[in-house]
């Protein structure tokens, strides 16, 4: 495999970059005068007004931006919206020859800055964060000290307000350090707005693409080719975006915190000492405890995240296959900074309570372009028409076996693409009728699936790949 030159989403140093430090300290009280005791008075009591829900997010809000203008955003300029429009709408014109889902449609694509990315997907990862936070906050509230039983009421909630003080900032500061990071609104798989239309961040596009001795324009297409073929399977399978966000959510409320490292830290917190709350942040006082269960339900996830990746995967390289000589570069450039992901990603792995990465991308991409090679785009596209439909991870283990499955895959029938998008339409019908579709496991994943997909824990990155690609 070729040689490919530093990866610009990964800092330098490898695995031995380190996340970004997260001091919410700092953070709420960053920039100002510590003599202005005034000041600090009237910050806390700012805090301590919050009734918003387990996260201040107005105050993440407030940490996110500062974040992103420390790392020097700027606004997006005339010329450059005009390269992202017109990317996309290439990038359309080649996907239609390449997959039977047509263009998201609706708004137009949107060539953002870090803080318009920011704002422009903070409602989902409001849904991502909250569940986890609940269970922080409300431990932190249970981890008094016995002889504080009888701690008036007004205390408790004091607790819970600074402990969604605490978690607003460090998500306020994992969110602003991820914004110097994406290069659009689908690099962890999820659908951040609800759309469906691309969107890319020239300035961290410019970043990714000045280590890879490309010209901009080929990085850019490339890119904007992976944000519409999202876009097109978010909006035609409407029953993948809930599923996702779904089984996300659940994941946070089953996990759990130690109170018993909390009731500690409580006993041994100084008040004189302010800088003793970061210490027990930075250890790791407050990272989510996760169960047997969850590594089942997580498996899951990764499962559907490394499916909907390999199709993407699979469409562009189909899309590019004739077109796009660098293609096969930034293919590869692409999974290694997705299995790798930057230091922001995994501080707020952190406090999600799970990594979004799409571990068995390699198997998942094979799998697709297999069907694409028995049955054309069509038939590989028609496996979303239903949940049932799709592979396990165990199937994983073995895309073939799944592919000569005819008896139990016969897409034979689908003659053409409406008769597709009329069964995707029903698919997702079947989806919404289903009270528990946001949170039951995929088809044909069972604990024993997940537990296969859990043994595969090489880094994708290490795995021999044909440079040609699966198909």
């Amino acid at each position: 495999m070729t040689d490919l030159p530093h990866d610009p989403a990964q800092p330098d140093g490898g695995d031995e970059a380190k996340r970004p430090e997260l001091d919410p300290v700092a953070a709420i009280f960053g920039g100002m005068d510590p003599n202005d005791l005034g000041a600090a008075f009237q910050r806390v009591g700012k805090l301590l007004s919050w009734q918003g829900g387990p996260v201040n997010w107005d105050l993440a809000s407030e940490v996110a931006r500062q974040t992103i203008s420390q790392g020097s955003d700027r606004s997006v300029g005339d010329g450059e919206r005009r390269q992202i429009a017109d990317a996309v709408r290439l990038a359309d014109h080649w996907l239609d020859e390449a997959t039977s889902l047509p263009a998201a449609g609706g708004a137009a694509a949107q060539a953002w800055s870090r803080a318009e990315w920011f704002e422009a997907t903070l409602p989902v990862w409001r849904q991502l964060v909250e569940p986890v936070a609940a269970h922080v906050v409300s431990a932190m509230s249970g981890a008094l000290p016995s002889e504080a039983a009888q701690v008036p009421a007004a205390m408790l909630g004091m607790m819970r307000q600074v402990g969604g003080a605490m978690f607003g900032a460090q998500v306020g500061q994992a969110l602003g350090s991820l914004a110097g990071e994406v290069l659009g609104s689908t690099d962890i798989g999820l659908p951040l707005r609800a759309d469906n239309a691309a969107a890319l961040l020239p300035a961290n596009v410019a970043e990714f693409g000045s280590g890879l001795g490309l010209a901009s324009d080929d990085v850019r297409l490339y890119l904007a080719l992976r944000e519409a073929a999202y876009g097109r399977l978010f909006a035609h399978v409407p029953w993948l975006a809930p599923r996702l966000i779904g089984s996300i959510e659940e994941y946070g409320r089953g996990i759990t915190i130690d109170t018993s490292r909390l009731e500690e830290a409580v006993r041994d917190l100084d008040p004189s000492r302010p800088e003793s709350l970061q210490e027990a942040f930075a250890g790791g006082l407050f990272e989510p405890q996760v169960s047997p269960a969850q590594e089942v339900a997580l498996r899951r996830i990764e499962t559907l995240l490394a499916l909907v990746e390999g199709w993407v995967d699979d469409v562009v390289t189909d899309a590019t296959a004739t077109r796009l000589p660098p293609a096969v570069q930034l293919r590869e450039a692409v999974r290694r900074r997705r299995a790798a992901g930057g230091p922001a990603e995994q501080a707020l792995a952190t406090l999600v309570g799970l990594e979004l990465r799409p571990r068995r991308l390699r198997e998942a991409a094979t799998l697709w372009a297999l069907l694409r090679d028995k049955g054309g785009a069509i038939a590989r596209d028609a496996v979303w028409s239903h949940p049932d439909l799709l592979p396990s991870g165990e199937d994983l283990d073995d895309p073939q076996a799944f592919v000569d499955r005819d008896d139990e895959l016969d897409l034979s029938s689908l003659d053409d693409e409406s008769e597709l998008l009329a069964q995707l339409d029903e698919g997702a019908g079947a989806e919404r009728r289903s009270p528990d579709a946001a949170t039951e496991p995929e088809a044909g994943s069972d604990e024993t699936d997940a537990a296969a997909g859990a043994d595969d824990g090489a880094d994708p990155a290490d795995r021999t790949t044909d440079t040609d690609g699966p198909g």
